[in-house]
This record gives C-alpha cells, structure tokens and sequence, in this order.
C-alpha cells in the first residue's frame, strides 16, 4: 500500500507494512521471551490481518500471568534481531536501526535496545552511521532519538561524534548529539555539551564549554561557541574566545577576542573586536580592533589603530597601523606613531621600525623626541636609538633640514608645575 505521510517497515520473518495513515512503529521478532506457544497462531493472523487493513498492528503476548492487563503486558515485551526502517513521501530510507535485543514499551515505542547499529539517510544516501553498546530508542515518524553511549560516524568527511543522547531530524537536516560530546577528526578534536550537525551543508555548531584542537596549525581553542565548517576547512567563533599555539607542545602564543575566524587550509586567523595576540618570545602584547595572524609566516597584521607593549621593557608603540613578523622580531608601525618609555621620555613620527632583539628604535617623517629628566625636546626628520636609556640620535636627514632643539631651563619647569 503506498504512504501518504511517510512510511515505517518492521520485519516479522516477513515484512509487514503499515497503511497510509498509520504512523506508528512496528517491529519484527525471530523469538518472543515467555510467549503461550498455543495462542501464537491466531495472534499472527490477527497482526497479519490488522496490518492489511491498515491499522495499528497491536504487539501483543499472552503472558504466564493471565491477570496482567494488556497495557502492561505490551510494555514487557522483548524482541530479539529487530528492525527499524522510517522512509520519505516517495519511499526513500530516512533511517535503519537494528539491535540484537530490544524490549518494547508503549510510551517510548521501543525500549533498551543492546547493540544498535543504525544508519541516517538523507536523498537516500547515508549521512551518518550511529552504533551504541546500549541505548533506549526512541521513534514517532519524525525524529529518532537514542540514549545512550551514541558513537555516530560521517563516512564522507570522517567525522566521528560521540555523546550520551543523540537525536535526528530529517525534515530538517538536522543531526543533535549532546551530553559530553567529544568530536574527531584528522583536522579537529573537541568537546563540547551539544553538537548540532546541519547535513546538507556539512557544518557542525559545538556549543557549552567548548575546547577544540587543531592539529594543523596546532592550537587550542576555548569559547562558548565554535561552528566548524568542515568543507571549506573554517573554525568560526561568534563569541569571546581565547586561543594557544603549540609547537613542540609548548605555547609560543596566546590570543584572544570577541570573535575570530580560523582557516585551516591557509593557517591565517583573523581575530575581531578587542583583537589581542600574545607572544612569549619577545615577551609582547599586541592589541588592535581587528588584526589577522599568518601562522604560516608567523606575521600579524593590522590596518586598524594599533597597541605594542613590550613587558619586559615596559615601552608602548602605537600606531594607526601595523605589522609584526615574529620570527625577525621586527615590529613596523605606520601613522601617528608614538613610542613610550617607562620614565615617560617620548617618540613620536610617521613611520617607525623596532628590532626588538637590539633594543633599537629607528623613526621617520616629523620626528620629535621628548624627555623628562632633564626635560628637553629633539625635532627632526629621522631618529635612531635606545628610548629606554635615552640615548637618541635626531637628525634632518636627507634633505639637509635642520635638527632642532629645545632645551627647558629647570626655573621653567618648576613655573610649570
């Protein structure tokens, strides 16, 4: 008979098939536990003839207690190799369950079922192959949903979920695991409390206490949030997330922002708002509104307003934009540029080199060095030199301008404050 809303097949030595109206589950049994062998044959053609015609296909068994009440002996039932099928409009598969061992209650459809193997179709084609040592099995011709210690595997990207409830929305191309999710993949392992699997575009949304690792690059992320777009290789977080770069399973980096993407087939993350990069060696903070990190290159770069701190020195560049290439530890910075040392001597031009290494700080474009103790200013076209001992050289470069000077007498300075 065909399906008007769907269709769900059980098999009984034969397959039996529900009508077109019937929603409900049915199942099939090679062995019945505690069943009155002398009623068996009029109860199959009951089943057989009930199922002809269209109706609930009852799952009844006349058990030991003839005081029991029909209710109840349904939800004590137990089958053995059972079979679950649920299929689309037009009679393509949506899901294939089958366990070895499963017992029936009327509230659940199905109840614990011992070693289910399961398959989740979408266009008729598998998405998800799901298995479980154990698992209460839920179905209603909507969604099917098992608890359990759930493992489900995609066979095309090689995705492996694993969690403690799984749930599958066909209707909606919608695969949920939650429950102490650990998600692996040659690309990507975390945990999370739920993952929720869009099939069609081949995007997973791990949410609840999320720490992911890459494997290349190799980092560590941890946020509230992390979509992994597993086609185009994308790690997007949409909340405040930090992160930590591996190599020879030390950190070398740290990072953090209000959101971030990750390229894994380019190995570049742009980080957003409150945008911050960490290095351990030099021992800097880099903070901007957005930067991307090239880890390939290990280079971080901003167009945006710019903060450079290096802690150990406690100077701070700023900048309107700028770049840092980490290997060279070589910081560039481009407009308005101000560098600040600890006993508030001053260096302020349009562009700016610092080599952190050497401690040297090399200026063009409107030079002007100020310092405190004694307080005199510098004006020229370049500068070279150690802001933090003071040492300074200003002069009118190339176009032979003069370097000016001014020197504040110490009767001034006392006016002054």
């Amino acid at each position: 008979m065909k399906h008007q809303q769907g269709r769900q097949i059980a098999k009984r030595n034969l397959r039996f098939m529900g009508g077109g109206i019937n929603k409900s589950p049915h199942f099939h049994s090679f062995a019945f536990l505690n069943t009155n062998w002398y009623y068996l044959p009029l109860t199959l053609l009951l089943m057989i003839s009930l199922v002809a015609c269209g109706a609930k296909s009852p799952i009844t068994s006349n058990q030991n207690n003839p005081g029991s009440s029909a209710e109840d002996s349904e939800s004590n039932l137990t089958f053995f190799d059972v079979s679950l099928e649920q299929a689309d409009q037009v009679g393509r598969p949506l899901w294939k369950v089958q366990a070895k061992k499963a017992k029936y209650t009327k509230e659940k459809q199905i109840g614990q079922a011992e070693n289910p193997y399961g398959e989740l179709y979408q266009d008729g084609k598998i998405v998800y192959q799901i298995k479980a040592d154990q698992a209460d099995i839920e179905q209603d011709g909507e969604r099917l949903f098992l608890r359990g210690r759930i493992f489900a595997n995609d066979p095309k990207n090689g995705v492996l979920l694993q969690g403690n409830e799984m749930e599958w929305r066909p209707k909606e191309d919608l695969l949920i695991v939650r429950n102490q999710i650990n998600g692996q993949h040659k690309q990507l392992q975390a945990v999370a409390q739920e993952a929720r699997v869009k099939t069609r575009e081949q995007i997973i949304n791990f949410s609840g206490k999320v720490v992911a690792n890459a494997t290349d690059p190799k980092l560590q992320m941890r946020t509230d949030h992390l979509i992994w777009q597993i086609k185009q290789e994308k790690l997007i977080g949409d909340r405040p997330l930090q992160f930590e770069r591996y190599k020879n399973n030390q950190i070398t980096d740290r990072g953090r922002g209000n959101s971030a993407e990750i390229d894994l087939k380019t190995k570049v993350a742009t980080i957003k708002q409150n945008a911050q990069v960490e290095l351990l060696d030099p021992p800097v903070q880099i903070l901007s509104n957005i930067m991307t990190w090239d880890m390939n290159t290990e280079t971080v770069k901003t167009n945006s307003p710019v903060r450079v701190f290096h802690r150990a020195e406690n100077l701070t560049v700023t900048g309107n934009q700028g770049e840092m290439k980490i290997p060279q530890k070589t910081v560039y910075l481009v407009g308005n540029v101000n560098a600040v040392g600890q006993r508030r001597q001053s260096l302020k031009s349009q562009n700016l080199t610092w080599y952190l290494d050497k401690k040297l700080l090399e200026a063009q474009g409107d030079v002007v060095y100020k310092q405190a103790n004694p307080q005199l200013t510098f004006n020229g076209d370049t500068a070279v030199g150690n802001l933090q001992t003071e040492n300074i050289v200003v002069s009118g470069g190339k176009s032979g301008g003069r370097v000016v000077t001014e020197i504040i007498p110490e009767e001034s300075r006392v006016k002054r404050q």
